[in-house]
């Protein structure tokens, strides 16, 4: 294996460490990992939900926030139509409590047995006998043209709450919030569809409050050369719609060639207004008679800290200055500080909507949203909320898997929890997930826990006795493929286990992978990437032969009548040449960090967790040590002993160590009493109710 140690520029480290206060190791990582965007490290060093994006920044929100609201005012009956994967259960749970809570009529469903992905014609039909009036579609819709626009022809409005690719012709829903779509305005596209569906809970609470909708300036005047710098800010929404900044000459000015009239008409709130009005009178005369809100009395309420303090003194010493390029004006502070403040003193956009992140964290990990930007605070403080969660059924299921009274990391919440309730789905019962993760009565959550487990057994069996099934055929269709791709076509693969099989075949071939399940009438796949190759544009090539197909650039699914799929095929193996081969040069490992001995010590536990939480582009930390001793050595392992238990010693310190799939290169390789060089991961292991630190080695050398 080759160890890559990217050369860095000392200089921007010791910028980074200066600027944010923390340790050159760290600050060496974020220019190492190319992270030096202050924006992008607010995310790895803050986890206040203060520093989430605004829900309104999506172009749509308010028409859909609108249009509920209507439904909660006419009482009319509406449906939530989710996915059967753990980011769509996770959506439908948070958008029905939600809105049961609003006291809507709502109901909810999800695709069952061989239902396709999203919405069908068939559940339109069923919901319009039933004089439904409105569907909501969480992590699907974005590609249901032909369904949306025949609800709509049966009188039936859809809201679509996705986060998948959006197609070339957009359905004709009353409204949509997807990130990933062109012109949602949104900054940041990488949200998990229960993140969109958390988004929208924030925005409909948030509706709920006096200034929803009404458009108010932020006003603050300072004084300059002989003239008053006045600058003001359009505000909706806690969104900022325009800003102005003007230079005014008391006696010299032209509100009519002046955008301030604009702002002026509006309700005006300032900070401390007595010194405001004051400059206000210089500018325009004694007489004028300008009605200012003063917000500083209720903001000092909620944050009894600053009273008295100026915006200029709070600047100086603000978080929000640390991670701004240039250094944020008074009005830039005031504009922060009244958003915060509006938020924190309601509840049910701060403290009590955190509650909902347990499940945002969940759906976010299953669906490997990357952990970047304001994933890393949703996930991070979602996972701190799984601990405390008040649903009781996930109470229970962390129970049945041994998590509840550990601090959960995205190791133990993706492949200990998420595969339990993806594998509903997976079974063709994702409803079962939703009842247990809905339901409030003992019995009922005990005997949903051992259903879902079940099904979780299940499926494991499914996915083995397959990999045994498919893999003859997977190495023929990597050979025939020359390498770039793989396909496979079984009846005996169950539908629900297409995107398991597809990711397995992708890491264990080292290219693009396609698990197609042949039915009786028709063909149900998934395609995983590998290389970084974007698999949804490349799968597009045979889209005119699908009955629907969508996903995201490095994961998809589709199906296809079953009379095209040796078209399909075809197509597969026209269009697999254009594919990168897989790479054949020896693996190689990135290194974050060479650690001294000195450096080896318990406290580089703070800066593993700094970068936590680690998941999808954002994978754990590898550091690199030399000169380390190895005191022992152990074969270790259930049925067959392959893996090592070590005991190193560097330093003042030994530490204990996993080496997984190493024993043949005891006595080969290396062997007890050696000193060697290591490149290895630190985390926290759980034993016995014990908690100790460990190193996991990635790779060894004399």
């Amino acid at each position: 294996m080759v160890w890559n140690k990217k050369e860095i520029n000392s200089d921007s480290v010791r910028e980074i460490s200066g600027r944010f206060g923390i340790d050159l190791l760290p600050a060496s990582i974020f220019v190492r990992r190319g992270i030096t965007d202050y924006s992008q490290i607010k995310f790895f060093l803050e986890d206040d939900i203060q520093y989430l994006h605004n829900p309104f920044e999506f172009d749509e929100m308010e028409d859909i926030v609108d249009r509920i609201r209507v439904a909660v005012s006419e009482g009319e009956k509406v449906k939530i139509f989710g996915d059967r994967d753990a980011d769509g259960i996770t959506s439908t749970v948070l958008l029905y409590n939600e809105l049961k809570s609003m006291g809507v009529d709502v109901e909810w469903r999800l695709p069952e047995g061989d239902d396709p992905y999203g919405l069908t014609i068939s559940s339109v039909d069923e919901f319009a006998a039933r004089d439904g009036s409105l569907f909501i579609t969480v992590d699907c819709g974005i590609s249901n043209y032909n369904e949306i626009k025949h609800a709509s022809d049966l009188g039936i409005e859809t809201i679509v709450i996705d986060h998948h690719n959006s197609p070339e012709e957009l359905p004709p829903a009353y409204g949509i919030v997807n990130p990933k779509m062109e012109d949602s305005c949104y900054p940041f596209m990488h949200l998990a569809g229960c993140g969109v569906t958390a988004k929208v809970i924030w925005a409909l609470r948030f509706s709920k409050l006096d200034i929803y909708n009404q458009e108010f300036c932020l006003l603050n005047i300072r004084p300059g050369n002989e003239s008053f710098i006045l600058e003001a800010a359009r505000i909706k929404n806690l969104v900022v719609l325009d800003r102005i900044s003007e230079t005014l000459v008391p006696g010299v000015i032209d509100l009519e060639s002046s955008r301030l009239m604009d702002f002026l008409q509006l309700q005006i709130i300032v900070y401390d207004a007595e010194p405001q009005k004051k400059m206000l009178q210089k500018i325009f005369g004694n007489n004028t008679d300008i009605h200012l809100i003063d917000a500083a009395p209720e903001i000092w309420k909620v944050f009894p800290a600053i009273q008295g303090r100026s915006l200029l003194k709070m600047r100086d010493g603000s978080r929000m200055a640390k991670y701004s390029k240039t250094p944020p004006g008074e009005l830039d502070v005031f504009s922060n500080l009244f958003f915060t403040f509006i938020t924190k003193k309601d509840p049910a956009l701060s403290s009590d909507y955190e509650k909902v992140l347990d499940l945002v964290a969940l759906g976010t990990i299953a669906d490997l949203m990357p952990l970047e930007d304001e994933n890393r605070i949703i996930v991070k403080r979602g996972m701190q909320r799984l601990v405390l969660t008040e649903r009781k059924g996930l109470r229970n299921l962390l129970a049945a898997r041994n998590l509840s009274s550990k601090t959960l990391s995205t190791t133990d919440v993706g492949w200990q929890l998420t595969p339990i309730i993806n594998a509903t789905g997976r079974m063709g019962v994702p409803s079962k997930a939703v009842e247990l993760l809905l339901s409030e009565e003992p019995e009922e959550i005990y005997r949903l826990t051992e259903e879902v487990s079940s099904l979780n057994r299940q499926r494991k069996k499914l996915g083995e006795d397959a990999w045994a099934k498919v893999l003859p055929a997977a190495k023929r269709s990597y050979q025939d493929l020359e390498a770039r791709l793989v396909l496979v076509a079984d009846r005996s693969l169950n539908r629900g286990i297409t995107g398991i099989m597809a990711s397995r075949l992708a890491n264990f071939f080292g290219v693009p992978a396609i698990a197609v399940s042949i039915m009786d009438d028709k063909a149900v796949g998934s395609i995983r990437s590998a290389m970084d190759i974007n698999v949804k544009d490349f799968i597009e090539g045979a889209s005119d032969l699908f009955i629907d197909y969508g996903g995201h650039d490095y994961a998809a699914g589709f199906s296809l009548e079953l009379k095209n799929f040796a078209e399909f095929t075809a197509r597969v193996e026209k269009l697999a040449p254009a594919l990168k081969g897989a790479e054949t040069s020896e693996s190689s490992i990135n290194i974050d960090a060479e650690l001294p001995a000195s450096y080896l010590n318990p406290d580089l536990i703070k800066t593993v967790e700094m970068f936590e939480p680690y998941g999808e582009g954002n994978p754990a930390l590898i550091f690199l040590s030399r000169g380390v001793k190895i005191e022992n050595i152990e074969l270790i392992g259930k049925n067959e002993q392959k893996h090592l238990k070590m005991l190193f010693a560097a330093g003042k310190y030994k530490w204990p160590a996993v080496y997984w799939n190493a024993s043949e290169r005891v006595n080969r390789d290396f062997s007890s009493g050696d000193t060697v060089d290591i490149v290895f991961r630190l985390g926290r292991n759980y034993y016995m109710n014990r908690e100790s630190l460990q190193l996991t080695i990635m790779d060894l050398k004399k």
